[in-house]
């Protein structure tokens, strides 16, 4: 089974001229969890996926897969399998012999290009042309690309792009089977609708600085949130919340109970004998908490706590990249 590795951003600031694309960013992914790289368009995403895998170098600070830098890696296709931005694939090449290109150039046995196309659903097609692939089996020939080396590290950007429901179903279920294995997947979006549905953690991203780490739950606090209840007989469910020590206020749906979950409001009644009408939870909605996050109105103590990481080492700086790779941002992918 492939290992899984700990990806960890240590001050982490790209420059491009007078432009600050990543500013300063410390995060650290484990294996095991699905883990969503979340930001606005322009946020710093790509950029800082591309200095992890070592397509630009970084202004200061590290990014290290394993503890190793990308380039360290004696084994890159099976160590990390990475899809960015828009795929490049010649059109007049077939599915099988576009993965035999990288399998042949990394030494990988010819048996994963099989494996690898029927593991992302394109083995009958696989003698296809490109050229005549859909959006949706192209992004699955570039995810059957990252998975050649059948490496412990995931590194996807936008994978869903172009699948339909049903391939946006599976892609879920099958980046969780891989976390399940012990890999560490990191997947980017701009889409927290689709990253709620997909990951178990989440990095957020804003004008190239961290504003939050951590897992779904943790983005709001609980004292955030209120149980509103109400049942036919409301004075019986105020004496049994009297009963239990719970305060609440009265309002024309029922009662808010502020910081108490919804479990502990309906064992209460339910120790009572009191029949509810209502009983659900409301508080701030995650879209509504990321965009506070991400405009500057909320913060969160996980963006400190990337802050207090950087400043406990000796920020290093990565040979700096090209001209060619200071200049141009969006391309230089993987495949």
């Amino acid at each position: 089974m492939p290992e899984g590795h700990v990806l960890e951003f240590t001050g982490l600031t790209k420059r491009f001229g007078p432009i600050t694309a990543v500013d300063d960013f410390s995060a650290r992914v484990e294996p095991g969890v699905v883990t969503g790289f979340l930001g606005p368009n322009g946020a710093g995403k790509t950029t800082t996926l591309r200095m992890l895998l070592g397509l630009i170098g970084a202004s200061a600070g590290t990014a290290t897969i394993g503890g190793q830098r990308y380039a360290q890696l004696r084994h890159p296709l099976q160590t990390v399998g990475a899809a960015l931005e828009a795929s490049s694939f010649h059109p007049g090449r077939t599915a099988a012999n576009h993965l035999k290109v990288y399998a042949q150039a990394a030494g990988i046995p010819s048996s994963r290009i099989d494996e690898a196309l029927g593991t992302v659903g394109l083995a009958d097609v696989a003698g296809r042309k490109v050229g005549g692939y859909s959006l949706g089996m192209r992004q699955r020939l570039g995810l059957a690309y990252t998975l050649l080396g059948d490496p412990g590290v995931l590194v996807l950007d936008e994978p869903a792009n172009g699948l339909d429901p049903e391939g946006i179903k599976w892609m879920r279920g099958f980046l969780r089977e891989l976390a399940a294995q012990g890999r560490t997947v990191l997947v980017s979006s701009h889409l927290l609708t689709e990253m709620q549905q997909t990951v178990d953690a989440l990095l957020i991203i804003a004008r190239g600085r961290l504003v939050f780490q951590g897992r779904l739950y943790e983005l709001t606090e609980q004292d955030e949130f209120s149980t509103v209840v109400d049942a036919p007989d409301r004075a019986a469910l105020t004496a049994a919340l009297d009963a239990q020590g719970i305060g609440y206020q009265q309002v024309r749906s029922g009662l808010t109970v502020p910081g108490t979950d919804t479990a502990t409001v309906g064992a209460a009644a339910a120790a009572a004998g009191v029949a509810l009408s209502t009983l659900q939870k409301r508080g701030p909605a995650l879209e509504e908490v990321f965009l506070d996050l991400v405009n500057g109105a909320r913060t969160h103590p996980s963006a400190q706590v990337g802050a207090d990481a950087t400043d406990a080492v000796e920020q290093t700086a990565e040979p700096l990249a090209s001209a060619d790779d200071t200049s141009q941002t969006g391309e230089g992918d993987q495949r």
